[in-house]
This record gives structure tokens, sequence and C-alpha cells, in this order.
């Protein structure tokens, strides 16, 4: 796989994001955005583009990431850039520049998506079939983009076309978040037609369009449709499994495994930068965070944790480290979507429709993911009961990745375990240079 390596400069591939106005573009030096997609090799090229982007350090690489679990409960922050630790604190600043960076990357990565769901329909030296998958998968991470956007700061400005010049985007009027959402459900319906259903755990196909709509119908809290398209992937089983022990998704170096519906692909020249927060300095990293003491209890528990202990290890002097990104040099996939996910996405789901049975109910699927952890079956009888079985845990299942910030905002419980009552603060803050009169700040915020 290449999906990593930068095949054209900043200034052939498509345009990025400025850090003035969130859709002006970089000034182009050399070679004219009408010739970056005029044909086959250079749609693919056009394409990995897209990927690039979406695997860069300010998103899947490492920043987005951080804040799905930074705003948890999980991770303490131990570096010295105070500008993190807002997070933990819950006193997010519009001019915190983590934030910034997120919000550049996204619309980067939305940006490119748009080059080639325009270009490539009118380029030659492609197949129909071709051309409808490099389409698809295009619109599949526009959809994974904007879904980050609604649920990390809710409304925000929906951009369908590329952006041809500095200003070409002015006068675009903020969504709301459900026009938001509403437009992650039109991106993944328009992709699934196009792709193929076959098994591609680096690329979108129409199975991971499945995946992440499941996920979708679950923040949706439109149960009946998150328990049909999760199942539509578990029911591939030859393909998509929990692997026993937890440890087996990415212990020796594993990659592209059963458990993986969609990870990304880093490689020695083009490198995951997480690893380096998370490791310890003994291992080459700055372990800028790390499982705090109460995660570290519950994980090594275990009734709690079982085999999932693998998660946390220890360094000489005491420390404690998260483990899931290990690799020299730093080859770790990211996992954007997991079978695991899948299974407690229907549990959940089966759980609101009251179907709690240990046979083809939220228990069942409960009971699965908690076996491959090595643990006897849940006890949880009651509807509330299994509800909060679930979201336990999705705590520990997920800790290293960006999920338990995420799923304590869309159930409403995050001023029940992080002690946040200001509603505002459930949004992040649009980063200050993105203020304008048509993207006004998220209320709460200066």
């Amino acid at each position: 796989m290449k999906i990593l390596k930068y095949i054209l400069s900043a200034a052939i591939l498509i345009s990025a994001v400025s850090c003035k106005k969130f859709l002006d573009v970089e000034p182009r030096s050399s070679v004219s955005d009408e010739v970056t997609i005029v044909d086959g090799p250079s749609a693919k090229t056009a394409l990995n583009g897209v990927y690039n982007a979406l695997a860069s350090s300010d998103y899947y690489g490492t920043s987005f990431q951080s804040l799905g679990y930074l705003n948890g409960d999980n991770i303490k922050w131990t570096g010295s850039q105070g500008y993190l630790n807002q997070f933990i604190l819950h006193d997010v600043r519009s001019d915190n520049q983590a934030l910034t960076s997120v919000w550049s990357a996204i619309f980067q990565t939305i940006n490119r998506a748009n080059h080639v769901i325009e270009k490539v329909p009118t380029v030659t030296g492609l197949t129909d079939a071709e051309k409808n998958r490099i389409i698809g998968e295009a619109y599949f991470i526009r959809a994974l983009s904007y879904f980050d956007l609604a649920r990390t700061w809710g409304g925000v400005q929906i951009s369908l076309t590329p952006t041809t010049s500095a200003g070409d985007k002015n006068g675009l009027i903020k969504s709301t978040q459900v026009q938001t959402y509403a437009q992650v459900l039109n991106d993944l319906k328009a992709a699934e037609p196009l792709l193929p259903e076959t098994v591609d755990r680096y690329h979108a196909t129409k199975k991971t369009v499945w995946a992440l709509r499941a996920r979708y119908h679950l923040y949706q809290k439109e149960w009946a449709d998150a328990e049909i398209y999760a199942a539509k992937v578990i029911s591939d089983a030859s393909n998509y499994q929990l692997l026993a022990p937890f440890s087996a998704f990415f212990a020796n170096n594993a990659r592209g495994t059963k458990e993986s519906v969609f990870e990304l692909y880093y490689s020695a020249t083009s490198t995951n930068g997480h690893r380096n927060s998370w490791q310890p300095g003994e291992n080459g990293g700055t372990r800028q965070w790390a499982p705090n003491d109460a995660f570290v209890a519950l994980v090594n528990d275990p009734l709690i944790g079982g085999n999932r202990n693998v998660l946390v290890a220890k360094t000489g002097s005491g420390l404690w480290y998260g483990n899931l990104y290990y690799r020299s040099p730093a080859t770790d996939p990211t996992y954007v979507i997991r079978t695991a996910e899948l299974y407690l996405i229907r549990a959940e789901a089966r759980a609101q429709l009251n179907n709690l049975s240990t046979v083809n109910g939220a228990a069942s699927d409960l009971n699965a993911v908690r076996a491959r952890a090595g643990l006897l079956p849940t006890t949880a009888d009651t509807q509330n009961a299994i509800l909060l079985a679930i979201e336990n845990e999705r705590k520990i299942e997920f800790a290293e990745e960006p999920h338990r910030w995420f799923d304590l905002v869309r159930t409403g419980r995050a001023n029940e375990v992080l002690g946040i009552t200001d509603a505002n603060k459930l949004l992040m803050p649009i980063p200050l240079n993105q203020v304008s009169a048509n993207n006004p700040q998220n209320p709460g915020y200066n």
C-alpha cells in the first residue's frame, strides 16, 4: 500500500485550506488547478491525496483523535503545552491551536474530495467502474469528514464544490448541525451504489459505507437503522471478526486483520505521529498524554479489563503509558472503524429497542465483545443496566481511540460522568480565525 506517499507537491495537489479563511486556497506556484485531474493516473493520484489528508497528523494521524479522548475521562495530559490541557479541563478557548489545526485539516480533506467528485466523471482513460470507485471513495471520505465536523462543532459551512480561488466561498452560510448531519447521509447514499461490495480495509467499499452508516444512525438515535447496517457488516463473518485475544488486531506488527473494517496505512517513509505522543522517552516518544490512574485501575482489573490490559504498559521508573501505538518506525495503522464497534453499536441499538436477549439481542452482542476480552457474560438484565454496561465496555474497548468524549455527548451523559453543566461546552468553539458574519461563534464562547 502506498496511500500515504505524497506523490504530488502542495502546489500540484488539490488546494488546501489557508490560515485565514476555512475555504481559501494556497497559491499555486507553477501548475494550475485545471490540469491536476485530467486522466486516469492523475485521478488515482488525486484520490491518494484525499486519503493523505484524512491520515495527516492534524486529522486521523494525531490531533483529531486526541480530541476524542483528551476530552473524556481515561487520559491525562503530561506535556508542557497548556493548550492541550484545555481539553482535559473542558475549558477550550477559540484560539486553541490544536482545534484550529484539526478544523483546517478536515476542510482540506473535504476540498480534495470535492475536486475528485467534480472532475473524475469527465476524465478519459478510466472505465466506468474505475470512475465510480474513485468517486465513491471520495464521497465516503467527505461523509466521514462532515460527520466529524458535525459531532465536534455542530453546524458548519457546507462546501460541495472545489475551492478554486481565494475567497470564492465568501458568503457561504453556516449550516445547522441537523443540516450538516444530513449532508453526511447524502454522501453515504451517493457513495454506496458507486462502490463494489468487496473487502478492502484501506479503501472505502460498500461495506465501509454500511459501517459508517451504522455509526451515523446510532448518533441520530435511529435504532432500527443502526442495527440493520451494523448487522450487514457483522453478517460477513468470514471477513469481519472479533479476533481473540484483544491484542490480535494490533500486536506483533499486525495490520489489515479481520478485526478492521477501515484503517489508515502508514509506512516507514510516511509515519504515524500518534505513536510519539503515547510512548515514553525510553521508547523514543514524548508521552505527552497517558492513561490516568482511574483507567489504569480499570483496565488492569481482570473482571473489567480482561486481556485488554495490553493497552497499557509501565516504564522501568513506574510510569504508565498507552501501548496501542508502539511500532518503530511508527508504521502503526490508525483504526477508524473496527468490528468491535459494530457489535457494540448493534448491542446499543437493540437495547434501545428493548431487545435485551442473550440470543440475537443486546446481551448477545455485548457478550461477544466481553468474551473476546476474556470476560464472563454480563449480569445486566434491564434496559438501563445493559445500556450502562455497553457504555462501560466502550470506555475500555476504545480507550485509546477517539470515541469516549463523543459517546458521552451523544448519550447525554457528559454532565453526570464529566461534570459538564454548561451544555454549550458539549460542542467545541469555532476557531477564532474562522469566525465571521457568515460563520458565527458557537454559543457560550467568545
